[in-house]
């Protein structure tokens, strides 16, 4: 089995690339394996990681369609929405409440007893 080259944080080789990167340069890996990993040490932890791919390899990323862009919008206002009060919040519900703030915050009935 062969090994990955491991490179210290900032001292990757050009024609490397993270998922990010790629992603900021309108490309995704595209099927292709990892060429590289990337390490950033940190004190008492084990080092941060990130694998790395070739920007030649890469492809375009795929454009928004109609369809995924009402899907996408779809699950964005779900998001939005509270399951109390049925109103769309305008930002995303926090998973730990469940509910928007107002609904969170104010007392219910069982709640007197």
């Amino acid at each position: 089995m062969a090994t990955l080259p491991v490179y210290r944080w900032r001292l990757a080789p050009d024609g490397l690339a993270t998922r990010r990167q790629l992603r900021a340069l309108g490309l995704r890996p595209g099927g292709q394996d990892v060429a590289a990993q990337l390490e950033r040490p940190r004190r008492r932890r084990a080092p941060l990681v990130a694998y790395l791919y070739r920007i030649d390899h890469a492809r375009p990323v795929r454009p928004m369609t109609p369809g995924r862009a009402a899907a996408l919008a779809a699950a964005m206002r779900a998001r939005r929405t509270c399951p109390n009060c049925r109103t769309d919040v305008g930002y995303c519900i926090s998973r730990s409440l469940g509910m928007c703030v107002p609904c969170h915050d104010t007392p219910t009935p069982a709640s007197f007893r």
